[in-house]
């Protein structure tokens, strides 16, 4: 079988985790309730694991969900409303995309933005290691650090340094966008 790059990435993060908490294949597989078999093919990068396998995996070694997900990341990161790697429930109609886990010891601020189009915000860097994670819920905009804006649609995800200046333009009435402000 062909494993898709975020298979490698959750077969890696399974053994990563597995070996940090000395358990053995058997054990976290009967820890979180699915069959050795199982588990052996998602480690191995196979398989199409549910939401709710890979939260007994998390629970059973005791992480939160988000580092199976773990990689390097860039300084910037765009998800597309269309884009990201969906996790769905085998209990109900439920779809979820992981667009960015919280680091250990960083404090984040939650906003609402309703933009209006006119004048582009010019926003002066905020405090060193300031990350600003942007979703767009209605309208079109802009924004992004400055020379590295990105065009923006109801869905998409957007994650830039805060710690440089950046801008926002709405480009359509009444945008409004999430707006999560991380700062160590």
């Amino acid at each position: 079988m062909n494993t898709s790059a975020p298979h490698k990435m959750i077969a890696a993060a399974i053994q990563r985790e597995r070996s940090r908490a000395g358990k053995s294949l058997s054990a976290l597989a009967a820890e979180a309730g699915i069959a050795k078999s199982t588990l052996s093919q998602l480690e191995a990068g196979n398989g199409n694991p549910s939401v709710e396998t890979l939260w007994a995996l998390a629970a059973a070694l005791d992480i939160p969900l988000s580092l199976l997900f773990e990689t390097e990341a860039p300084a910037t990161k765009l998800i597309r409303a269309s884009e990201g790697e969906v996790l769905e429930s085998e209990q109900s109609d439920f779809a979820a995309v992981l667009l960015s886990r919280s680091p250990p010891n960083v404090r984040r601020d939650v906003y609402r933005v309703v933009m209006q189009p006119g004048e582009i915000r010019r926003a002066q860097p905020h405090p060193r290691g300031t990350v600003e994670h942007m979703l767009i819920c209605s309208g079109q905009m802009r924004a992004g650090p400055e020379g590295q804006e990105e065009q923006l649609w109801p869905g998409d995800y957007f994650t830039y340094p805060g710690d440089h200046p950046h801008t926002y333009e709405a480009q359509q009435a009444d945008t409004v966008f999430l707006m999560v402000m991380e700062a160590p």
